[in-house]
C-alpha cells in the first residue's frame, strides 16, 4: 500500500502519466464531463471532498505551468479566486481567465476530469502540466 500522497488509484495513475502540456481538470460536482474524457468521480456527497482537499493532493504530486479558471469566479466565488490566484503567483503558474462556457469547452482536451463534491460555484480549474526539471 502507498504510504503517502494520492491514495486514489485512478487519480494517482493519471497524474503519473501527465506529460508536458497535458491538462487535468478538477471540478465541482456540477461540472459536466465531455464524452470521451475519463471521469474520476471522487464526490461522496455535497461538499465531500471539497475542491481544495483534492486540489492540494494533486498539487503535491505534479508540477503545473498554467491554470485556467472561469472569469465568473472572480465575483461569484471570490474566496476560490483568491486562493487559486495566490497559489499561482506563489508557484510561478500562469493564470488564464475565460468565460465559463469557454472553460467547459476546454475540458474536452483534458486527460481526465476529476469530480469533487464541491458545491460552491465556479470551483473548477484546468491545470496544464509542466516539467519537473
Amino acid at each position: 500500500m502507498k504510504k503517502i500522497g494520492c491514495l486514489n488509484s485512478e487519480l494517482s495513475y493519471v497524474i503519473s502519466k501527465l506529460g508536458h502540456f497535458d491538462t487535468l481538470t478538477i471540478g465541482d460536482c456540477g461540472l459536466p464531463v465531455p464524452r470521451g474524457v475519463q471521469r474520476i468521480d471522487l464526490a461522496v456527497t455535497y461538499g465531500v471532498p471539497g475542491f481544495f482537499d483534492v486540489f492540494d493532493v494533486v498539487d503535491a504530486e505534479a508540477k503545473f505551468q498554467k491554470v485556467t479558471i472561469a472569469s465568473e469566479s472572480k465575483t461569484q466565488n471570490p474566496v476560490f479566486y483568491e486562493k487559486i490566484t495566490s497559489w499561482a503567483q506563489k508557484n510561478g503558474v500562469e493564470v488564464v481567465e475565460v468565460p465559463h462556457e469557454v472553460f467547459k469547452a476546454g475540458t474536452v482536451k483534458s486527460v481526465a476530469v476529476v469530480r469533487t463534491g464541491e458545491c460552491k460555484p465556479y470551483s473548477n480549474v484546468i491545470l496544464e502540466s509542466n516539467v519537473s526539471f
